[in-house]
C-alpha cells in the first residue's frame, strides 16, 4: 500500500487525499454577519454534528493553503458569535458552488449566488430560504489548530433552533432521504448525491448482540461467493436456526436442488452459496443460515 506520512507531504497533494480518502462529508452552508451586519454565505465540508444534547455542530474554514489567507466567514463568527447552518439539497448544489467564490469582502453571496435570504427568529444571520433544513446557531468557541495554509479553525456551535421544511418528512414525521435529497462532498470536484439507488439501510445491532465472524463455520467464512458484506449479516444473527427447522426447510424449500444436484456436490455447495447471498439481499437471514446449514445436514 502507498504510504504517507503528512509531515513529509506537500500540503495540496496531502490535502487531495484526505479529501478522497474522507468521503462522502456533509456540507454546513453557513451565514454569518460582521461587526458592519453586511451577510456572508459560505459552504462548508469539514462539518457534523457531534452532540444532541446540547445540541452541538461544528465546522472548519481552514486558512487557505496557497497564501495562509482565512475566509470571511472565519473572521465574521470571531466578532459577531452567530451563524446559521443551512444544510444542501441536490437542487441548490448549482448555486451553493457558485458561492464558493472567492468574492471581496462585504459582497453578499445571497445575491451573486442567487439564494433567498429569511429572518432567522434567534441569530442576525438570514437563512436560505431554498435550504430544507435551518438550524440557527450561537457560537460556543473558536479553535484555531494552526497558523500556516491549511490549518483548520473549529467553529463549535450551539444549536438553538431547527426549521424543518414539512415537504422532506414521511408519514411519521421523520426526515425522508429520498425527500431532503442531499448532496456530500467529495475529492476534487466530485460530490455525492444522498438518494435513489445511492442510499441503502444496515439494521443496527441494537440490544441483540450478533454470533460474530469468529463462530462463522468454516466453509462459510471462505465462500468464493459469499462477500464480506454477506458474511457480515450472516455474523449479526444472535442466534442459529435449530437442526429441526434446517431439516424442514431443506425439504420443503430445498429438496429440487438436492435432488438436482445429489451427484455432485462441489456445485450444489455452490448453489446454496448463490441461494443464500440471494435471501441475503432480500434481508432473510434466518433462511439464508438454514439454506447454508443444510449442505452438511
Amino acid at each position: 500500500m502507498l504510504k504517507i506520512i503528512p509531515s513529509e507531504t506537500p500540503i495540496p497533494k496531502l490535502h487531495g487525499y484526505l479529501l478522497g480518502a474522507v468521503s462522502p462529508r456533509p456540507i454546513a452552508f453557513v451565514s454569518t454577519v460582521d461587526q458592519g451586519n453586511r451577510v456572508n454565505l459560505s459552504p462548508f465540508s469539514f462539518f457534523n454534528v457531534f452532540s444532541s444534547n446540547p445540541p452541538t455542530a461544528i465546522f472548519s474554514p481552514a486558512r487557505r493553503g496557497r497564501d495562509n489567507t482565512t475566509k470571511h466567514t472565519f473572521e465574521n463568527v470571531k466578532v459577531v458569535k452567530e451563524a446559521v447552518i443551512n444544510v444542501v439539497s441536490y437542487d441548490m448544489v448549482e448555486q451553493m458552488s457558485l458561492s464558493s467564490s472567492e468574492y471581496a469582502e462585504g459582497v453578499n453571496e445571497f445575491v451573486k449566488a442567487g439564494f433567498s435570504e429569511l429572518a432567522s427568529e434567534s441569530v442576525r444571520p438570514p437563512r436560505v430560504k431554498e435550504s430544507p433544513v435551518q438550524m440557527e446557531c450561537t457560537v460556543k468557541e473558536v479553535i484555531e489548530l494552526g497558523d500556516n495554509g491549511g490549518a483548520g479553525n473549529l467553529v463549535i456551535c450551539n444549536i438553538e433552533l431547527i426549521h424543518i421544511n414539512e415537504a422532506i418528512l414521511d408519514d411519521k414525521g421523520r426526515i425522508d432521504p429520498n425527500l431532503i435529497d442531499l448532496v456530500g462532498r467529495m475529492g476534487g470536484n466530485w460530490y455525492s448525491r444522498a438518494s435513489g439507488d445511492a442510499i441503502f439501510e444496515v439494521q443496527k445491532p441494537g440490544s441483540s448482540v450478533g454470533i460474530g465472524f469468529d463462530n462463522l463455520p468454516k466453509d462459510i467464512l471462505q465462500s468464493s461467493i459469499l462477500t464480506g458484506n454477506d458474511l457480515g449479516k450472516l455474523a449479526g444473527i444472535d442466534e442459529l436456526p435449530d437442526e429441526t427447522s434446517v431439516n424442514e426447510y431443506k425439504l420443503t424449500e430445498l429438496s429440487d436442488l438436492f435432488i438436482e444436484h445429489q451427484d455432485d456436490q462441489m456445485n450444489l455447495e455452490k448453489e446454496l452459496h448463490n441461494r443464500a447471498k440471494g435471501l441475503l439481499l432480500e434481508d432473510k437471514k434466518t433462511e439464508a443460515w438454514m439454506t447454508l446449514l443444510s449442505f452438511n445436514n
